[in-house]
């Protein structure tokens, strides 16, 4: 499966299909009928080449698919299954969705893991889960979380780093990501997703909080780094957004498709601000 197929309106390798919609989930919590409209009103938009798949939890399955019904889209919708009914609830959401082709495109199934990551249940992920989706586990950090990573990653599937949240501790240090960078690049063919307060391109500290919030520029240029043997701490510690969009305009294409090949991409329940700071940018 190709990770990031050019988005329409020549879309830069780098930014194509980098930011999945969240919509329906903190802080944006719009409703499925907002959510779903705004998000085909993206795919028929110049910038629909940046925007990946919708996420939707396995427990409102019925629900996005009694919205569908009334929108009539002319093609299924590509979808990542958030799977918020425990492990044992992916047979049956992958079941209603497969029955329900005609609305939806099954491309990606999320899940925390367990505490311990056990090799048992990755295993049974492996199972549960069609060979052509993607399976993206999360394992929680803390102690042994890169050893969860290993594990996850050796199992066939891609780990899910979270960059925040609504408390502090949701936020990892740059020598966490920086670690998980170097597992998952030291790991032959594996990629990695993002989630969570990723709306901006640059670092940044926010101004209501306090809570300093990794950038997606910064994830991609770190992920470059990582590539090419370079400070990859700098990178996700830097706030000159002048540094970071000279470094990734410099990337050859080659360069940038194998930055994509390990940061595939990122929840944003917002897509306007990603867009917004990458045009501001010169980058789109």
């Amino acid at each position: 499966m190709e990770l990031t197929p050019p988005g329409p309106g020549g879309t830069p390798s780098l930014f194509a299909r980098l930011v999945d919609d969240s919509a329906l989930f903190p802080p944006g919590d719009a409703t499925m009928s907002q959510a779903l409209k705004a998000h085909f009103a993206t795919r028929a938009g110049e910038r629909a080449g940046v925007l990946g798949v919708f996420l939707c939890q396995a427990s409102r399955l019925p629900e996005m698919i009694t919205e569908l019904i009334k929108i009539k889209p002319t093609t299924p919708l590509p979808i990542s299954l958030i799977i918020d009914t425990g492990l044992g609830g992916v047979p049956k959401a992958i079941s209603i969705v497969e029955s329900r082709n005609e609305l939806l495109a099954l491309k990606m199934v999320e899940m925390p893991a367990p505490s311990d990551v056990d090799e048992v249940w990755l295993e049974r992920v492996s199972e549960f889960v069609p060979e052509d989706v993607i399976r993206v586990v999360e394992p929680r950090r803390g102690v042994g979380w890169l050893d969860g990573v290993r594990k996850v990653i050796e199992h066939g599937s891609w780990p899910k780093i979270r960059c925040g949240g609504l408390s502090k501790e949701n936020f990892p240090s740059i020598d966490e990501v920086a670690d998980f960078l170097a597992v998952v690049s030291g790991s032959t063919g594996a990629s990695f997703k993002a989630t969570n307060s990723l709306h901006r391109a640059v670092r940044h500290t926010d101004a209501e909080t306090g809570f300093d919030h990794h950038g997606f520029l910064n994830l991609l240029v770190a992920s470059a780094r990582c590539l090419s043997g370079g400070d990859v701490r700098d990178a996700l510690s830097c706030r000159d957004s002048e540094v970071l969009s000279a470094e990734a305009q410099a990337l050859s294409d080659p360069a940038a498709k194998a930055v994509r090949s390990l940061f595939a991409s990122y929840a944003s329940a917002s897509f306007d601000e990603p867009i917004a700071d990458l045009e501001g940018l010169g980058l789109l």
